[in-house]
């Protein structure tokens, strides 16, 4: 028996990666599953189903079931059909988990407007658009007496939590899903939906040339340590569980974020002249922003 037996989940951008680890994941533990994956390359160009479905073969063949979908997922009507298909395939929906995502790093002053919004529109909008009809479908569901113990899934990045230099397209995204997922959290509590969101660590074609890891760095960066956590999560037994975000997740552990807050406080003025006193002392008694990597602050 499996902690996801009897549930019907979505992963985005599946095809390979995290998101095939989370697929795999979920299906070994009981879920049946919809494979999405547009196909194309890491900033988004082209498209090929081919990955996608060689991870239904996968889970078939391991005795599970699961559908291939080759929706664009920030594509409105897109996302709709994909929500559709679920139902429509296996009866139900219980778990999206948003994974899709493209990279187009650059300087903020070397980047063009397409390289901007396109990351802006897979990450954010292709997190909105799947949310917005799930949440669509349990609401209704809510209505008709059939509450479903439901789970959202996000994924930030530590880009967005604590900055990366050269990624201000992809760290205001995950930001934007960071907070997304809290307010939405929120939300949908009262139709029995929990929303979380993750910033995976791992070792991928996203992350190939970031930096040369080996040894047991390559191997903490396993993305099934990660997919774990996901199942996890998207089991009954996380019920309770739910406006999260976890800060770090990779196999040497699951960071738990603390959210912002309120530090030291200035005197408020309404004379210019008089403000600089004040918030220097605030500023020096209050923490910088953390870094990516532990034990760091202000990402070189």
């Amino acid at each position: 028996m499996g902690i996801l037996d009897g549930r019907v989940a979505i992963v985005t951008g599946a095809g390979r990666g995290v998101g095939k680890a989370y697929a795999l994941k979920l299906a070994e533990e009981g879920a049946k599953v919809v494979v999405n994956d547009l196909g194309g390359d890491v900033r988004g160009d082209g498209a090929d189903i081919s990955p996608a479905q060689e991870v239904v073969d996968e889970i078939k063949a391991a005795g599970g079931e699961a559908v291939v979908n080759g929706a664009d997922v920030a594509d409105w009507d897109g996302a709709k059909a994909m929500i559709d298909q679920a139902i429509d395939n296996f009866g139900a929906l219980d778990v999206l988990v948003n994974n899709a995502g493209i990279l187009r790093d650059r300087m903020m002053v070397n980047m063009t407007e397409d390289e901007w919004d396109s990351v802006i529109r897979v990450h954010l909008k292709g997190t909105f658009a799947p949310c917005h009809h799930a949440a669509n479908y349990w609401r209704s569901e809510s209505k008709l007496g059939r509450q479903r113990d439901a789970r959202i899934i996000n994924t930030a990045s530590g880009s967005g939590l604590f900055g990366n230099i050269g990624q201000a397209n992809y760290g205001a995204a995950k930001a934007g899903i960071a907070s997304f997922s809290i307010i939405t959290a929120r939300e949908l509590s009262r139709i029995g939906v929990t929303v979380n969101a993750l910033a995976p660590r791992a070792q991928t074609r996203m992350t190939e040339g970031l930096r040369d890891v080996s040894g047991e760095m390559l191997e903490r960066r396993d993305p099934e340590w990660i997919a774990a956590l996901v199942a996890f999560l998207a089991s009954p037994a996380a019920a309770d569980i739910s406006g999260r975000i976890f800060a770090e997740v990779w196999g040497f552990g699951y960071t738990v974020g603390q959210g912002w807050g309120h530090g030291p406080r200035a005197e408020a003025s309404r004379d210019a002249k008089n403000v600089e006193e004040s918030l220097r002392h605030a500023l020096a008694a209050a923490g910088y922003n953390h870094g990516i990597e532990r034990d760091t602050f202000m990402n070189p």
